[in-house]
């Protein structure tokens, strides 16, 4: 039986390398016959150029607020004892299938270079409509530096609902997919819904901000929240998802117990990050648009970008911030002794409207490579990739013409699983990997 598996395995394994070779050639092919101006092919982002004087760096202050640790066990008092990530896996109700079993529709989603290796598209029921569109995604390769949390490898992407439909109640809210990846062969995943405790822990509401980063790093996820904010980041704790008892429509405690539109699950934030100085604005603090995690500094960091229009002419901040070593504050920002977190390192790009930033430092480079995935100027269709240091810019280019847009469609944040070597991505349809080494080749 286990020579069977192995076996069937290997099919399926060449099965998928073969849809998705046959994919990216059918995507280069289309690529080659966009004409010149279709394609749009333009001037580059250029170098990065530091930011160095305090009034520029000092925009980047943020300021940590916890929810006092009385309202969060006031919460679970209520609810009854918190659940880990394993509770969550062993209930997994839904399905992503392998790229070979998903539509020419969702496969045209994938970058046309570099090309994917790993592919999966959700379960219909989740893209049936444009309701809820996933923007991030981490790994248990950023929780942990073994790439597993517990004994399971696992992937988190975070959706967002649509604010223009819909009942009232459930415009804007947050969920997050438990992905269960031990099998590459079969992964199953399970809806989580993001929330914030109110009322000194005796109720929660749903989170309703957009998602469009997300890092996850020991036992907390960090998340952004949405343009114009008084808060920067999220901050949640993986030790303390709850179950709800009701099956409804409410978010909250209800008459019998507690319901979440419908989710088994919700995640109560511990806590935020907000701007010394603010609400992000264009003339102020940045608005973070996409999160990674950095393991090649020290102590580990996080990296963010601001979020612009991908049509516009303003520059973009990327900057990080150092995560803190303190046993007694796991998965934190290192603070000062007023709970302020100050930028460490922070550059402005030509780039804009970017969707997804990793900063990873090759073996022997005296500076980290910061990489960009970047929607197109039309908002629609294939986005760009582009790796950026303060010497200059590169583009992975595809066709006949040599255009940039060969990246995912609607792609959404990066991660790099530092174990398996590869970086971790989402499309508006599909959720895929690839090799770090394929996306270096491609931009060399």
């Amino acid at each position: 039986m286990k020579h069977r598996g192995r076996h069937r395995r290997r099919r399926r394994g060449a099965a998928l390398r073969a849809v998705l070779t046959g994919t990216a050639l059918a995507l280069t092919a289309a690529a080659t016959l966009i004409s010149a101006s279709q394609a749009e092919v333009g001037e580059g982002p250029g170098a990065l150029k530091p930011l160095t004087s305090p009034a520029e760096t000092d925009r980047l202050r943020l300021q940590e607020h916890l929810v006092p640790a009385r309202a969060l066990d006031r919460l679970s008092a209520a609810m009854g004892r918190p659940v880990g990530v394993d509770a969550v896996l062993r209930s997994a109700d839904r399905d992503l299938r392998e790229a070979a079993d998903c539509s020419p529709g969702d496969r045209a989603s994938l970058p046309v270079a570099p090309a994917a290796t790993r592919a999966y598209c959700w379960d219909p029921a989740d893209t049936a409509t444009d309701a809820w569109r996933p923007a991030a995604v981490t790994t248990s390769g950023d929780a942990d530096d073994d790439g597993v949390w517990g004994t399971h490898r696992v992937v988190l992407a975070g959706w967002s609902r649509s604010t223009a439909d819909g009942r009232p109640a459930e415009r804007g809210l947050a969920r997050v997919a438990f992905v269960d990846a031990d099998d590459p062969a079969r992964l199953a995943y399970r809806w989580v819904l993001l929330v914030v405790p109110v009322d000194g822990g005796r109720d929660y509401r749903g989170l309703t901000s957009g998602i469009s980063g997300m890092v996850w790093y020991e036992n907390k996820l960090l998340v952004t929240t949405g343009a114009g904010g008084a808060d920067a980041l999220y901050v949640y704790d993986l030790d303390r998802i709850q179950r709800t008892t009701v099956d409804g429509p409410a978010i909250g405690r209800v008459p019998g117990g507690w319901s979440a539109d419908g989710h088994r699950y919700v995640l109560p934030a511990i806590g935020s990050y907000r701007f010394a100085s603010g609400r992000c604005a264009p003339a102020g603090p940045p608005c973070p648009g996409a999160l990674a995690l950095d393991r090649g500094t020290a102590p580990d960091s996080l990296v963010a970008a601001e979020w612009t229009a991908p049509d516009g002419d303003r520059r973009a901040r990327l900057w990080r911030y150092a995560l803190s070593t303190d046993p007694a504050r796991p998965g934190l920002l290192a603070t000062d002794a007023r709970g302020r977190a100050d930028a460490v390192e922070a550059y402005r790009t030509r780039a804009t409207g970017i969707r997804g930033v990793l900063s990873y430092r090759q073996a022997g480079a005296d500076r980290p490579s910061w990489y960009v995935g970047r929607l197109p100027d039309a908002q629609d269709g294939h986005g760009g990739l582009w790796r950026q240091d303060t010497e200059g810019a590169r583009a992975a280019r595809c066709g006949a013409d040599a255009s940039d847009r060969c990246w995912a469609r609607d792609a959404g944040s990066l991660s790099y699983w530092q174990q398996t070597g590869e970086v971790w991505s989402l499309s508006d349809r599909m959720l895929f990997a690839l090799p770090l080494a394929d996306l270096d080749r491609s931009v060399d």
